[in-house]
């Protein structure tokens, strides 16, 4: 595992403690161009009522505002949990060169655990490395999730 994997993934990790702090699901993202991060993102569909709100499309959103293009062909993502297939797409769209992720999603994964989205003969291929601090991301998830079934029925916050 590459050093800067690791260092980037634990500013995604940030990202998705945050996401846990106000009750979404935490997952969080950061987008990286010549070994500096651009822009981050965590969910926050719960907060702002929106499904695309995924910690994927938020920090592709600001990439392209901060760099002020669509086309991310310089930058790797950087995601807790693998993307699902509504993030996949955004990835082949903005043409991310690089995705890291650090767990599997079993449910909805789009980058090789369900199906694998870069295998279609798409018009952009992309670049994948899994299982970065995975279990510290599994962790994550699986502690907010418990945490969550402790609660009252009906008290989601």
């Amino acid at each position: 595992m590459d050093k800067n994997d690791i260092y980037f993934m634990k500013r995604a990790i940030l990202r998705a403690k945050a996401a846990a702090k106000c009750g979404e699901v935490p997952i969080g993202a950061v987008i990286v161009k010549d070994g500096e991060i651009v822009a981050t993102g965590r969910n926050m569909r719960e907060l702002r009522k929106n499904s695309l709100l995924h910690a994927e499309i938020i920090a592709i959103d600001r990439a392209c505002k901060r760099l002020g293009r669509w086309r991310l062909h310089d930058c790797t993502l950087y995601v807790t949990m693998e993307p699902c297939p509504m993030c996949a797409g955004a990835i082949v769209n903005s043409r991310i060169k690089r995705v890291v992720y650090g767990c599997y999603d079993q449910k909805a994964g789009a980058l090789g655990t369900v199906f694998d989205m870069s295998q279609y003969p798409l018009n952009h291929k992309y670049e994948i490395t899994s299982g970065v601090m995975e279990q510290e991301c599994a962790k994550l998830l699986s502690n907010f999730f418990a945490e969550l079934r402790k609660r009252p029925k009906g008290n989601k916050q």
